[in-house]
């Protein structure tokens, strides 16, 4: 998608890549994106990450999501809040209650501070 075109690759153009995919319900494309950043010299974020988990939720895709927070996990990228309420809610679509209440303890565990996104989802 983006490897072919003169758009300077870095976490910004990726994040606004996989949130437009995203907004069009194209959770698939924007894993897509998000793959293309392992063949760039281009290192995932929190925002990235954060976008990715978001249009995986957007799609239902719960296994997904839960896979970029692993992959956060055990990086040194830094989850936050709103990684953790994406998560969460993705969970939640697909009536995952078990893991979304995990995910509610990491949060707590990581020494995050739930919101009312996180205890509404």
């Amino acid at each position: 998608v983006m490897a072919n075109s003169r758009v300077k690759h870095d976490t910004i153009a990726f994040s606004a890549a996989v949130s437009a995919c995203a907004s069009a319900g194209e959770w698939e494309s924007a894993i897509q994106v998000f793959s293309v950043t392992a063949q760039s010299a281009v290192q995932p974020n929190t925002i990235l990450f954060n976008a990715s988990i978001s249009a995986c939720e957007k799609g239902g895709a719960w296994k997904h999501a839960l896979c970029f927070i692993g992959v956060m996990v055990q990086s040194t990228v830094a989850l936050n809040t709103v990684t953790l309420n994406a998560g969460i809610s993705a969970c939640e679509k697909c009536e995952q209650w078990e893991r979304s209440l995990g995910l509610l303890k990491m949060m707590q565990s990581d020494g995050l501070v739930p919101d009312f996104i996180s205890y509404s989802a």
